[in-house]
């Protein structure tokens, strides 16, 4: 498995161990006790490490969601508390959720270190959002809500690293999410409205970018030998079944 392919089999894993912590509902009732609505939360939570930045900032960083919606869900945030205190806790929550949900995790030790160095691996250069991440404290380091804090830190570095791939490709934001699998409903659900380019002139470069965002990706997951990628890669795999249950 060369670090490319790890960088891609990894994106989905990262991907539902996150979505599981978000959609929990602990999190989600938390929220709501800051006096944020769903979409403040899930863009403070995310942007707040930048700190007191502008709601244009926080578009170019998040990219993928539609400027208005950026902006409408920062100023209410902004109105409730400011964000990088929604970050913190955001923060704290994860660690929360990782010591419940990751601590009795039967391979835990051997996954932080995985995580751990390609996590170190990372060249921060062009991300800003994944840096601002990794330079927060973290409130509690105990193994599980460690694990939790690397995984959310790979998530982001995926993230970040799809957008510059994206943009190379020649592509917007929005064509990248109309050729991608979830198409208008995806538009959608991150605030664009109509009218649509159409996808079908898209998909090869999305393609494209999608190699481009497993290969710059993969410069962190070289920090591992091939038996290390295929064996991190199956952690993420077997760590999200057992979430799913």
């Amino acid at each position: 498995m060369t670090p490319e392919q790890a960088a891609a089999n990894a994106r989905t894993g990262l991907a539902s161990i996150l979505r599981a912590f978000s959609e929990s509902p602990r999190t989600l009732q938390g929220a709501r006790l800051l006096g944020l609505s769903g979409w403040a939360y899930h863009v403070s939570a995310r942007a707040g490490a930048l700190g007191e930045v502008r709601s244009e900032t926080v578009a170019a960083v998040l990219a993928f969601i539609a400027p208005e919606a950026v902006t409408d869900g920062w100023e209410a945030a902004v109105k409730a508390s400011a964000p990088s205190e929604v970050a913190k806790w955001h923060l704290g929550e994860l660690c929360k959720w990782g010591a419940d949900q990751l601590g009795g995790f039967p391979r835990l030790v051997r996954l932080l270190d995985l995580a751990g160095r390609v996590t170190d691996r990372v060249d921060t250069a062009g991300l800003p959002l994944f840096a601002a991440w990794r330079a927060m404290p973290v409130p509690d380091v105990t193994p599980g809500a460690r694990a939790a804090v690397l995984l959310h830190l790979l998530h982001e570095h995926r993230l970040g690293v799809h957008v510059m791939a994206v943009r190379a490709s020649g592509l917007t934001p929005l064509e990248a999410i109309i050729a991608g699998p979830e198409g208008e409903t995806g538009a959608v659900a991150l605030g664009w409205q109509a009218p649509y380019p159409p996808a079908g002139p898209l998909i090869r470069r999305l393609i494209w970018a999608e190699a481009v965002a497993d290969s710059l990706a993969g410069q962190a997951y070289a920090a591992l030998d091939q038996a290390e990628r295929v064996e991190f890669t199956g952690l993420l795999e077997s760590l999200g079944h057992r979430l799913a249950r």
